[in-house]
């Protein structure tokens, strides 16, 4: 790679466009990135904070709610949640809680039937969705000059995928972009999660949307079908039988074709974060797109060694190593051009 070097606040150094850390040692229990992904999802007691919740109307006669933390700011940062999250979710909060400690205005997004109410339309979300994003974009310009986009797991598939749908196009209200533990490749990914080292994670996943597809089945009886529960064995069973037939796709394969981000993100024009580590348990070997981010001139890409999904753990710290990052990158006052 090219020996153009600068520093973060915060002494983030890096040689462009792969980042590189080595400021991330967690003591020996976290170094698993099992442990590290389980931990925070079980134990960690983020800030408590006093949001205010707005709903908005979307296009197609839905809602979204959006929880708000107001400091007066003109710009906001739009976090976004993983699979069966919400804006409570502990990797939003300490996020959020980052964000408003800095003078921030926050914005996180609850997905469809992610906010403690069941959405109206027959669909609901999944990783590809984007034009809920744009809903949400448009009503935070009338009330800020600068939007950062923050996505976490499944959120950050979204993120991702946004930003290189709009490529040049994108808004100037926003500014950049950062993605954390995100599945920029769903299929490798759903092959990964039905290994037997994670089934907990898949099984959780599945106890929660399968609730949904009662709920959603008084609704809508003849698309959401609890009989067709018998069939899934994992999530990609799930997306195979609901997510892909509900939504458009064929099948499961033809949702993770066109909903993965990895395609588009050579076409990113603003400065854009995506933050995997290499023992996140939930994702697959195209997940770490290293060459693609040393050929692109917006697109950043860091991948501690520990951190697990969502997790990057730092004991006796209100806010965790990821969410640090990520201020630091959305803050840092030195853009540099690629050429």
């Amino acid at each position: 790679m090219n020996g153009l070097y600068f520093s973060f606040k915060f002494s983030f150094s890096f040689k462009m466009p792969v980042l590189q850390t080595n400021d991330y040692a967690p003591g020996f229990p976290f170094k698993s990135g099992h442990l590290n992904t389980i931990f925070p999802a079980l134990f960690r007691q983020p800030q408590k904070l006093a949001y205010q919740r707005e709903r908005i109307a979307t296009p197609d006669d839905d809602f979204l709610d959006i929880d708000f933390l107001r400091n007066g700011s003109r710009k906001v940062a739009f976090l976004l949640h993983g699979l069966e999250g919400s804006s409570s979710s502990q990797y939003v909060l300490g996020m959020a809680d980052l964000f408003f400690e800095n003078g921030w205005d926050v914005a996180a997004i609850n997905h469809r039937s992610c906010s403690g109410e069941m959405n109206r339309r027959r669909r609901i979300y999944h990783s590809g969705v984007t034009d809920d994003l744009h809903t949400v974009i448009g009503f935070l310009k009338k009330n800020y000059g600068e939007i950062t986009m923050v996505g976490f797991s499944l959120g950050g598939n979204m993120t991702l995928k946004y930003v290189g749908e709009q490529g040049g196009k994108i808004d100037p209200a926003i500014r950049c972009a950062v993605a954390v533990s995100v599945p920029v490749h769903l299929s490798s990914c759903a092959q990964k999660l039905i290994q037997p080292s994670n089934l907990v994670y898949d099984r959780r996943f599945l106890r929660s949307l399968r609730k949904k597809v009662y709920e959603k089945h008084r609704q809508f009886p003849e698309t959401y079908r609890p009989g067709d529960l018998k069939k899934v064995k994992n999530l990609r069973d799930f997306d195979n039988y609901f997510t892909a037939p509900i939504h458009g796709f064929a099948d499961a394969e033809d949702y993770y074709a066109k909903c993965s981000s990895l395609p588009l993100l050579k076409n990113i024009q603003l400065p854009t974060l995506l933050i995997n580590a290499l023992d996140d348990p939930l994702l697959g070997k195209p997940c770490f797109p290293f060459e693609l981010a040393e050929k692109s001139k917006h697109f950043y890409f860091l991948a501690p060694r520990y951190g697990g999904h969502c997790g990057f753990t730092m004991l006796g710290k209100r806010n965790y190593w990821a969410e640090r990052k990520v201020l630091e990158f959305v803050e840092t006052e030195k853009r540099v051009e690629r050429v």
